[in-house]
């Protein structure tokens, strides 16, 4: 055995260095660098500013899709008074037209007849009108008994009922005051106008020369543009969040601009197909560039509410992700992925990730994060 001792102590003693080197080596290896966590230099931390995590009042907004619409209380849907045949047009799509102005001329039998009619009942009127008067005169010089006198009086009483109820019959139809004077003297016309109800544009034509219409027809639509309203479908589900006289922010693409506005009406009914709810604004069109039918977002702003909520400056944002510091204390700061909502004057409400009261980076986050990516990197 003490022979052995030489010839093993050479071999034993690389074995022995060898285990030793092994050990120091792994005391000697750094530690991970954790990717998340950035210490800041002195002059670093002096510029950052810290934050707790609080609640303030934020005001959510509903965003629906929505469109420009005519103001219905400013729309004139303008028919025939009579039937017959289309003799003439006068308005087009487009033209600007006063209340009274003459869009169509029709001509029409029903008319004619209808004249005829009054002006028998006028000449009848007038008739017993002498006679009434001629009765009273002889029944004072005692010529005629009173049932006499009270005989054409009754017949001048309904001579003058009949003339009214053909007087009204002609109104019905269209005609003015001043026509029904000239029928008076005999002043037959078959042509009827269609003249405009409002003052407006002319938005809509529905007929042709010689087409036949009937009063149930609708002929032409007049608006008036200078008001118009928004209207957009709210979700049932949603509509709690929305009351009259809640502010409306309307963003309209093909104008790219935006125009302020209040709620005024929330439907009382759900639409049983769509499941919505309608809600309507009004806007100024004075200038009239709102054209009915354009499409438009509508953001309608909510009650405020207390939320969690951070500065838009403590986010950083990469990877389509946002991200906020947290303070940790010895000069070391922590990235944690937050959810958040849309930018509200300056703030973000925290829907997830963060909890009331924990310290953020409020200012120098960008700063804060190139430091991190360099110390990743060197870490590396």
């Amino acid at each position: 055995m003490k022979k052995l001792l030489p010839l093993l102590l050479p071999l034993a003693l690389p074995l022995a260095l060898s285990a030793c080197g092994s050990d120091a080596d792994k005391a000697a290896k750094p530690a991970p660098v954790d990717p998340f966590v950035v210490a800041a230099a002195p002059d670093l931390a002096k510029r950052l500013k810290i934050a707790p995590v609080k609640q303030v009042p934020v005001s959510e907004t509903l965003r629906v899709a929505g469109q420009v619409d005519f103001d219905e209380n400013r729309v004139a849907r303008i028919g025939a008074t009579v039937t017959g045949r289309v003799s003439a047009m006068q308005g087009i799509v487009g033209q600007r037209v006063a209340r009274g102005t003459v869009l169509a001329q029709i001509t029409s039998t029903d008319l004619t007849a209808q004249q005829l009619a009054y002006v028998r009942a006028r000449s009848a009127y007038e008739l017993n009108q002498r006679n009434a008067e001629r009765a009273r005169t002889l029944f004072a010089a005692d010529v005629i008994s009173a049932a006499e006198m009270q005989r054409r009086e009754a017949e001048f009483r309904v001579s003058a009922a009949e003339v009214r109820a053909a007087a009204d019959q002609l109104r019905l139809l269209g005609l003015s005051g001043a026509s029904l004077g000239q029928l008076g003297r005999g002043a037959v016309s078959s042509a009827s106008s269609v003249t405009a109800t409002m003052s407006g544009v002319v938005v809509e034509r529905h007929l042709a020369l010689g087409q036949v219409v009937q009063p149930s027809d609708q002929l032409f639509v007049v608006a008036d543009l200078s008001k118009v309203w928004a209207v957009a479908q709210v979700p049932e589900q949603q509509v709690r969040y929305v009351r009259a006289g809640q502010n409306v922010t309307l963003d309209i693409p093909a104008l790219g601009t935006k125009r302020n506005g209040k709620l005024v009406f929330i439907g009382s009914t759900v639409d049983p197909k769509t499941r919505t709810v309608l809600i309507r604004t009004e806007l100024d069109n004075a200038d009239g560039t709102l054209k009915p039918s354009m499409l438009a977002t509508m953001l309608v702003e909510g009650e405020p509410q207390p939320r969690l909520t951070v500065p838009s400056s403590a986010v950083v944002r990469e990877n389509n992700a946002d991200y906020v510091f947290l303070r940790e204390g010895n000069g070391r700061y922590r990235l944690r992925a937050v959810k958040l909502g849309e930018d509200k004057g300056g703030l973000r409400v925290v829907l997830s990730g963060l909890k009331s009261g924990d310290p953020v980076v409020v200012d120098g986050a960008f700063h804060l994060n190139n430091e991190r990516n360099r110390q990743a990197m060197e870490g590396q």
